[in-house]
């Protein structure tokens, strides 16, 4: 457990900080906080909610929480959180954006997922921290969370780049 603290910890340390704020950072965020409020405290209901949006608003919000969750905790945390529930969509999601590099390792990622999900589940249906911890010797998913870091595709650039190009995915109900 303690081993998989620290590599938390690290990596949490080793995030992204942005030093400047631009017009792209807050274009993106609030397109996600639109989402975030929508859902609310629904969360329930997030795959509903979801699966309504709009196409440019869902692949944004699935890519970002892979991101989200690969950066904090790599994919045995986004397959561990909520967020995993979209696994198969992420694909196309990233693909929406033009980012092959990450579809592709998001295949790949959803192949090791579903390879050991027996062994993994036996660890999420006990629900404690400890057994998330433990979760992390068994997965084989570590590996492909050091390729996501060395990616070349900058996915935040993608992502402005089609709300900028694709408007009406990213605006209105």
């Amino acid at each position: 457990m303690d081993d998989a603290i620290t590599k938390s910890l690290e990596q949490f340390r080793n995030r992204k900080i942005r030093s400047v704020v631009t017009v792209d950072l807050l274009l993106e965020q609030s397109l996600i906080d639109y989402i975030s409020v929508k859902i609310g405290d629904k969360f329930e209901q997030e795959r509903e909610i979801v699966s309504a949006l709009k196409v440019g608003l869902r692949a944004l919000y699935i890519t970002w929480w892979v991101e989200a969750e690969v950066n904090n905790g790599g994919f045995n945390q986004y397959y561990w959180n909520s967020a995993g529930r979209f696994a198969d969509e992420a694909p196309n999601a990233f693909v929406y954006f033009g980012a092959e590099q990450y579809a592709e390792l998001m295949r790949e990622a959803n192949r090791v997922h579903a390879a050991e999900f027996d062994a993994i589940d036996k660890h999420q249906s006990m629900g404690t921290i400890e057994a998330f911890s433990a979760s992390y010797g068994e997965s084989k998913l570590g590996p492909l969370d050091d390729r996501f870091y060395a990616l070349t595709e900058n996915l935040s650039a993608m992502r402005i780049a089609k709300i900028r190009a694709m408007r009406d995915d990213f605006t209105g109900a």
